[in-house]
């Protein structure tokens, strides 16, 4: 079975992607800056590994977020390790395989909005667990500004 490439873009095409094989972890973002950067009442994102992922283009980057400088489109934000894709970004649509299976920040999300099905609900970011003590452990705490 061939592994699945998903190929994404900004507005304007100037900054392009790919991304190879399944998706680390799949989640939504309902957190005051998720919503203020994407124009939406929440974040749909995907995260693989960095070494499955190659781009072409110029980027600006304004904190942890990375956009087309030429038309303002969200482009993957690149870590260390990971990289961050908007769901809304890739060139396929609807993005067959991409189903949310966490939600962070849920305390901010709409009242119209229902949690998803079989997703982790999270208070404010993902906490992983510490294997040897059994206990969550938040990786990277952040606090949200007001």
């Amino acid at each position: 079975m061939p592994e699945i490439a998903r190929t994404g873009s900004c507005l304007c095409g100037g900054v392009q992607f790919r991304v190879a094989g399944e998706p680390r972890r799949v989640g939504l973002c309902h957190c005051k800056e998720c919503r203020k950067t994407s124009g939406s009442a929440f974040h749909a994102y995907a995260v693989w590994p960095l070494q499955a992922f190659e781009a072409s283009g110029i980027t600006s980057t304004y904190g942890a977020r990375s956009f087309c400088p030429t038309c303002g489109s969200r482009v993957p934000f690149v870590g260390e390790e990971e990289v961050e894709v908007t769901i809304g970004s890739l060139d396929v649509a609807p993005t067959e395989g991409l189903v949310p299976d966490y939600e962070l920040w849920i305390g901010r999300r709409e009242s119209w909005l229902q949690a998803l099905p079989a997703a982790h609900q999270f208070e404010h970011d993902r906490v992983a667990v510490d294997s040897a003590a059994g206990n969550e452990i938040d990786p990277e705490p952040r606090q949200e500004p007001a």
